[in-house]
């Protein structure tokens, strides 16, 4: 059911559609001149608007221009008795959806109404996977650390300067990345990433440069390169340390001749790329050893941006831990889970050697394998081993090698953490797990479980 909105200073207008629409199943709210039109718009926002343009006072043609300004989506179909082609350009200049005149036909009526609402659902569509994609890469924290990030970010990203990103795995220096590409000019056009020490040495210059057909032993066709992809928009050079000296070299080039050479080629193909890469190693000691050029870090490095692992930003962890939850009920269409303040200070005394990437998959795994609607510290203390203060990611829960030894782990954990909860008391536990007792003192055996003292 959609939200309409009729506006004309005819009663008999305003009465024949609100019932025309009503009968096909929407909510419909009218209004007889423009004043009240933009009042009930500010109210209540409708789904599409139907606009007479000649009233009394203000004119449909004002109106529009009116509502557009407040809401630039808004759907206005604008219907005439006077219409004429300067009215109906003037209408489509100031932003209407469409024009009809009267005397309205009915069958057009409705078919103008459905392209519009599809166009609306379209449309946000469009913006939940936009709200999607951006919680997803979200920098989430309110520390000073990561505010001096953001503020870096915020300053760099509407110019075309070069950003070197460095921080430890795990810390987000691809979201820092992306934020960068998300508040630039050319957020409308690619991000392409490449993850230069996943690409073995020698296929990064056709990973990155592409290559031409016949010009090694595989290549049975043309294949575009990063560069050319990324065309217009960001190349993303994630692990930039890993790169080989020879592809440095060529990416030098390409940065200072704005111009890529395909391997095989002879042809010089331009491009225009701003690039960001990204490191975890220290490029100014590699520089000494050798492993890195000189002119190549110079090139990238024109603004520096540090991302701090999480042991320096502590504070930020209870955020995360809320910010996690959510995202994960939402794309795993799960039940939302609270953690108490025992779950949270549990979680808050680990040193998250993996930064926040791990801390991700630690809630994502408490969030799967919890009992209850509540995460507690019994849940971490069972579910999250820890070795000395350093997680040990769950290693013998999920260390099996095989479907089957995952399945023995689990529910190992599983019942153990109940009988935890439960102070060993096994037919409450069995009670409660749903289990026959004397199936619960089986598993009990077959996985040796003890008491401590």
């Amino acid at each position: 059911m959609a939200r309409l909105l009729v506006v004309d200073d005819e009663k008999g207008i305003r009465d024949a559609l609100r019932q025309l629409f009503e009968y096909e199943g929407h909510d419909v709210a009218v209004a007889e001149d423009g004043m009240e039109a933009i009042e009930r718009v500010a109210d209540a926002p409708p789904d599409v608007i139907f606009l007479d343009v000649k009233m009394p006072g203000m004119d449909g043609i004002d109106v529009l221009a009116r509502l557009r300004e407040k809401d630039p989506d808004a759907l206005v179909i604008i219907i005439s008795g006077h219409g004429t082609i300067d009215t109906a350009v003037e209408a489509t200049r100031k932003g209407a959806y469409d024009f009809l005149e009267k005397p309205l036909d009915t069958a057009r009526l409705l078919v103008t109404l459905r392209r519009a609402l599809e166009l609306r659902g379209l449309t946000e569509s469009i913006a939940q996977l936009r709200s999607k994609v951006e919680s997803r890469y979200e920098i989430v924290g309110d520390s000073y650390q990561i505010r001096q990030v953001l503020e870096r970010v915020e300053k760099v990203s509407p110019t075309e300067a070069r950003v070197l990103i460095t921080g430890e795995n795990g810390t987000g220096k691809e979201l820092v990345a992306r934020a960068i590409h998300r508040l630039s000019s050319r957020r409308e056009r690619p991000f392409v990433e490449v993850n230069c020490a996943a690409i073995p040495s020698e296929l990064i210059e056709s990973a990155l440069f592409g290559h031409v057909k016949g010009s090694f032993t595989g290549a049975v066709a043309d294949q575009v390169g990063k560069f050319e992809q990324a065309d217009g928009g960001m190349l993303f050079l994630d692990e930039v340390g890993d790169m080989s000296l020879e592809a440095q070299a060529k990416v030098l080039r390409a940065l200072e001749q704005g111009t890529v050479n395909r391997v095989g080629g002879s042809e010089p193909i331009h491009v225009d790329v701003r690039v960001i890469s990204a490191t975890n190693k220290d490029l100014q000691e590699q520089i000494k050893e050798g492993g890195f050029r000189e002119d190549l870090f110079y090139r990238l490095n024109v603004v520096p941006i540090r991302v701090p692992p999480l042991r320096e930003r502590r504070e930020d962890i209870s955020m995360l831990i809320e910010h996690f939850s959510g995202v994960i009920a939402s794309q795993e269409g799960m039940t939302p889970r609270r953690f108490d303040q025992g779950a949270v200070a549990r979680l808050l005394e680990l040193s998250w050697p993996g930064n926040v990437r791990e801390l991700r998959n630690t809630i994502e795994r408490l969030f799967i394998l919890s009992a209850g609607e509540v995460v507690r510290s019994e849940d971490v203390n069972s579910l999250v081993s820890v070795e000395g203060s350093n997680i040990v990611a769950g290693a013998e829960l999920l260390g099996g090698e095989t479907f089957a030894a995952f399945k023995r782990s689990s529910e190992r954990g599983y019942i153990l953490q109940h009988l935890h909860e439960n102070k060993w008391n096994v037919a409450e536990t069995a009670r409660r797990i749903e289990m026959p007792r004397s199936n619960l003192y089986k598993k009990i055996e077959k996985y040796g479980l003890v008491r401590e003292e």
